[in-house]
């Protein structure tokens, strides 16, 4: 992790430390759910091939219906989106790494 002089802002390298441990397909619903870590964090996800049809039910434009974020240092929970936000995040880290997933785990499982 860096830190931009201007504001002291943590700058992330993520993606480099992105651990998946585990994907499971749904039997039914389609959609697959994605567990791992990154960045200090563990995270389940429930994405899907295509974006859904109800807009509110979407992580913004990631493909992501369901994503919780636990911060691994202090077992916190620190995102839980689950068809709309039960916890959103509250700090630069977790949001970026928070984007950085909605940015690209659907096509990093989907290849699309």
């Amino acid at each position: 992790m860096n830190t931009n002089d201007n504001n002291q802002t943590p700058e992330l390298d993520l993606g480099d430390d992105l651990v998946i441990t585990k994907t499971t397909r749904r039997a039914s619903g389609g959609g697959t759910w994605v567990i791992g870590t990154i960045a200090g964090y563990r995270f389940n996800a429930l994405v899907f091939p295509a974006h859904a049809e109800c807009h509110d039910y979407e992580l913004g434009d990631s493909r992501i219906s369901k994503l919780w974020l636990e911060r691994i240092a202090d077992k916190t929970t620190v995102v839980n989106f689950d068809r709309g936000w039960d916890i959103r995040p509250t700090d630069a880290t977790t949001i970026a790494v928070m984007d950085f997933l909605a940015a690209g785990l659907a096509e990093h499982i989907y290849h699309a």
